[in-house]
Parts: structure tokens; C-alpha cells; sequence
């Protein structure tokens, strides 16, 4: 059902080895248009401007538990033993408070549609609320418990076990690197913001200031935007977002720290993060157009931040880690179309970074 790929360690990368699994497709989140056959002569490829300007977006305004099981069983990637392998919508938080719609509040009735029975399903990774892609889960605390130390090892030895692809506003320069950054979580009007430490104090990392770091690298540019590969080795809310804005390439459909990014004449600068509140992502004209959207819809454009893919631990403890990959969610796709930027470049195998110093 998913799609592996056995990797081998050499210094500073993981390396894919021999096989690779099925080509993924456009994850549709639970939607019938990808099964729905199409009528004659339609098979011709749309001009993205008569598509919906983000399809595939996760509407849960009117979904009851239920429902969101059945979207979520559709968005089963793989499954093997007790873990269960998963595209989370973009939108769909993980946690929340009691009686709000959230992927661990329906793990009881995931797990009746999956067949599990009175097996209980346990969040073992997932991304934040605003990204999309891949979630583990586990039917066995056993099974958790080892994957949970195989990421903490991971993360120990710069070994990253993640990739996310996301659309910047902007290229970055240069086109590959590692950012360094301490950051603290500040609540304002009710809301967790990552704001950058520059020169934290003991006091300050005992207090919860966090050193975090990332590795980025562009993978193919266009229209004044880039495809950009993360590799995050540490934890952190917001971690990869206000990364990229640092690099004065905020991720397209970020509403909460591309405002950090300001401009003037043309020149790119950084406003203080500690003064600048979040608000609607700002766009050029050009950029617009380009994108075939309207001002008025930049404010519904989501986070273009995708966790592509994961890798696990192999079946014995000196077997190469194994990768599963998630599709693309349809509106991220309808963005790279609209860029020109090829979609192939995320399901090439060489795309993985060997990292320098990871």
C-alpha cells in the first residue's frame, strides 16, 4: 500500500539503497475525484487557472468524528503490523482542547475502521497542525517506545529522519546550508509564537529557550519562488517556518511569520520579532498572477509544508533504515504547476541531501 525504500548510512547522509517502492500520487484527503471515471475528452491537462485555487483542503466545519475516520482511512498510506502510516490533511490539528475535532480524539474510531478492535492507536510523529503529510501511529506501546528512541538516537547523532518539501517566497542564498537558531515560545493574544534568541543565556535555555536547528537545501526555482527540501534535527513549534523566514524566504500560506519579512526597495530585511505581530501573507502582483489568485484568497491559501517522508528503523538493529514516502496534497501540487516547478524533483531519489555535518 505505501511505498518503501531501504536507505544505507555513509558518513554525513543516509544513502538510498537498491528498490524503490511505487511512484505516489496527489493525495486527495479523502475525496472522490480522484476515483470518478472521466468523461471523453477529458483527459486533456487543465490550465490551473479553471482549477479551484487550493483543492484538497480539509473542510471539518461540518465533519462529525465518524466522518473524519472515513477520511482519515482514506488517507492510510501504509500499514503493517501495529504501525499505521498516514497523509495527514493540512489544517487537522494533532491535540486540542476537550471536544474540539482532532486527530487523537478520533484514534478510537480510526482504529474501528481500520479492523484493530480494541487495539488503541498512539500518535508516535506527526506534523503540526498547519503542514500536511505523513503521521505514525502505533497499536503497541512496545513498538512506540522503540521508535520513540530510534528518533531521539536520530536526533543525538544529526541524523535526520525527516523530510519535509515546502514552496518559498523568495530563493534562498545560498542554495544550501544549516540554520543555527535559539528560540523561546511567547503567547500573545492567546497564541504560542517561536521568537529567535541570539545569545541565550544558561538561564535562558533552563527557562525553556531551545537551541533548534535545520537543514535546508533548494532543489529548483521558478518565477521568484523555490522548492525547497528541510531536514529539521531538533523539535521546536514553528521550528521550520520562522527558519525559512530568517532566510527572508517565508513558505507560501505562512500567516503568521512571513510578516517578519519586510521590503523595501526591493531589498529584503527582517523586523523585529519581538514587536511584529502576524498577520496575512503579503504577495506581488506578480506573484499573483502567476499563482492565478486574487488578494482577496491569500488569506485562505495554505501552509505549503509537506512532511514527504520518514525513515524507520529496519526489522534488526544493524538492518538500513527504511523510507515512506507521502504524496503531495493536491493544492501544493496546482502551486508547482502554476511555478513551473517540476514535481518530479520531489519524487527523485537524489533529492535527499547528504548534509553538511548532519
Amino acid at each position: 500500500m505505501g511505498s518503501w525504500r531501504v536507505w544505507r548510512w555513509v558518513p554525513g547522509a543516509w544513502r538510498p539503497g537498491l528498490g524503490v517502492g511505487a511512484r505516489p500520487r496527489d493525495a486527495g484527503f479523502g475525496t472522490e475525484a480522484g476515483r470518478r471515471p472521466q468523461p471523453q475528452g477529458s483527459r486533456k491537462r487543465k490550465n490551473p487557472v479553471e482549477d479551484q485555487p487550493f483543492p484538497g483542503l480539509l473542510r471539518t466545519e461540518n465533519l462529525g468524528p465518524e466522518l473524519l475516520a472515513d477520511v482519515l482511512r482514506a488517507a492510510v498510506v501504509d500499514q503493517k503490523g501495529p504501525l499505521v502510516t498516514l497523509n495527514k490533511p493540512q489544517g487537522l490539528p494533532v491535540t486540542g482542547r476537550p471536544g474540539e475535532l482532532t486527530l487523537l480524539s478520533v484514534l478510537p474510531q480510526l482504529s474501528r475502521a481500520l479492523g484493530l478492535g480494541h487495539q488503541e492507536l498512539q500518535v508516535v510523529r506527526a506534523p503540526g497542525k498547519e503542514a500536511s503529510g505523513l503521521v505514525l501511529l502505533s497499536s503497541c506501546p512496545q513498538t512506540a517506545s522503540h521508535l520513540q528512541k530510534f528518533f531521539i538516537h536520530s536526533r543525538r547523532t544529526r541524523r535526520p529522519t525527516a523530510t519535509y518539501c515546502a514552496i518559498t517566497d523568495g530563493i534562498p542564498e545560498p542554495s544550501e546550508g544549516t540554520v543555527h537558531m535559539a528560540l523561546k515560545l511567547e503567547r500573545r493574544d492567546g497564541v504560542d509564537l517561536a521568537v529567535p534568541m541570539t545569545s541565550p543565556s544558561r538561564k535562558d535555555i533552563l527557562g525553556g529557550v531551545k537551541r533548534t536547528l535545520s537543514h535546508f537545501h533548494v532543489m529548483a526555482t521558478g518565477c521568484g519562488c523555490a522548492l525547497v527540501q528541510l531536514q529539521p534535527l531538533t523539535v521546536f513549534p514553528s521550528q521550520l517556518q520562522v527558519h525559512m523566514a530568517l532566510q527572508l524566504c517565508p513558505m507560501l500560506g505562512d500567516h503568521t511569520y512571513a510578516a517578519r519579512v519586510g521590503t523595501v526597495l526591493g531589498q529584503r530585511f527582517l523586523w523585529p520579532a519581538e514587536t511584529t505581530e502576524p498577520r496575512t501573507q503579503v504577495l506581488d502582483e506578480a506573484l499573483l498572477r502567476r499563482l492565478h489568485l486574487h488578494p482577496s484568497q491569500v488569506a485562505q491559501m495554505p501552509l505549503h509544508l509537506h512532511l514527504h517522508c520518514l525513515l524507520l528503523p529496519g526489522p534488526r538493529s544493524r538492518d538500513p533504515p527504511r523510507e515512506l514516502l507521502a504524496p503531495l496534497p493536491p493544492y501544493f501540487s496546482r502551486t508547482l504547476r502554476c511555478l513551473r516547478l517540476s514535481q518530479e524533483t520531489v519524487l527523485d531519489p537524489s533529492w535527499k541531501t547528504e548534509g553538511e555535518g548532519l
